[in-house]
Formats: C-alpha cells, sequence, structure tokens
C-alpha cells in the first residue's frame, strides 16, 4: 500500500457478495474491517462500538432499498463527525451528498490542495467520473484530468499496479 497509513473500516452493504468483496479489497490493502453489517441500524452501533476511521455504507439498504443508507450516512455524521464516510452506489442523491461532504471537513495533508482541487475530491467522493466532475464544474475533461494529476501528486499517490489512486485520494480525504 502507498501513502496511506491503514485505517479502521465498518463497512454497510446488504448485498452479501459486495459486502465480502469490499472485506477483502480492504484487508488486501492493509486496512482493517471492524465490522461488516447490513442495515443503517446496524452501521450506527457498529460504529458507536468500533470508532472507525472510515464507514463505507452504501445508499440503497434494506428495508425499503431506497436512501436507508445515506440517510444512516447523514446521522453517522451528526452522531460520530471524526468518523469519514464513503458512499458507494451506482446511483446519487445529490442533495443528500452535499449535507454528508459539507460540515466541517478539513482533513490535515489536504492543506497544499488548492480551493479547486478541493472541489474536484469531493465530486470524486461522490462518484464522478472525470467527464461527470467536468459537467458539475463547467470545465474541459483535459482541465479535470490536470486537477486529478496534480492532487494525485500532492497526495503523494504515484502510479501503481496494485493500488487505485482514485480510491486511496478519497480515503486521504475522508479520513481526515
Amino acid at each position: 500500500m502507498s501513502g496511506v497509513p491503514p485505517l479502521r473500516v465498518v463497512i454497510a452493504e446488504d448485498a452479501a457478495l459486495m459486502r465480502e468483496g469490499l472485506i477483502r479489497l480492504l484487508e488486501d490493502r492493509g486496512h482493517q474491517v471492524s465490522a461488516a453489517v447490513a442495515d443503517g441500524n446496524a452501521l450506527l452501533g457498529a460504529v458507536a462500538e468500533h470508532h472507525p476511521d472510515v464507514a463505507v455504507v452504501d445508499i440503497r439498504m434494506p428495508p425499503t432499498h431506497t436512501d436507508e443508507g445515506l440517510r444512516a450516512a447523514l446521522e453517522l455524521r451528526r452522531r460520530h463527525p471524526q468518523t469519514g464516510v464513503l458512499v458507494l452506489s451506482q446511483y446519487i442523491e445529490t442533495r443528500y451528498s452535499a449535507q454528508l461532504l459539507g460540515a466541517g471537513r478539513h482533513a490535515r495533508g489536504l492543506a497544499t490542495l488548492t480551493p479547486r482541487e478541493r472541489e474536484v475530491l469531493a465530486l470524486m467522493a461522490e462518484g464522478r467520473s472525470n467527464a461527470g466532475i467536468a459537467a458539475a464544474l463547467v470545465v474541459s475533461d483535459g482541465a479535470v484530468e490536470k486537477h486529478v494529476a496534480s492532487i494525485f501528486g500532492k497526495l503523494g499517490l504515484p502510479p501503481s499496479e496494485g493500488d487505485n489512486r482514485r480510491v486511496l485520494a478519497v480515503l486521504r480525504f475522508l479520513s481526515r
């Protein structure tokens, strides 16, 4: 693992295959998965019990599979502001993500990033592609690529066959 210290992680994902895959991916990268749960209430309990650095949360979880995970993430942010939150989904509710990513998110080690680079990194944390970031910021794809490359450089994340620099940058952003 390059550049990121091991993190304590709690996972909230109702799909067992995805949950197990996340556990393996994170543990293979040297992180400690303290708990892996299948719903929002269990997430809040696991975070209270284990005090992780980061919670990885699926947006759509039981019972209705709409936005329970996202609502649990917002409650987690309120109860445990020191815990980073990484929201995973193929869908994104931007009205909630602004609340989740707002609320005093300043991370040590990120002080060298420009305001625009911080915007790009926040959009990366929302799961946006470079094209999605470019559309949101009304800039060219090339401009986004330059910002992303600069973020990687400033965070000390060199190209690597074994690591996903985008995920590592977001984890660094979320872990403060």
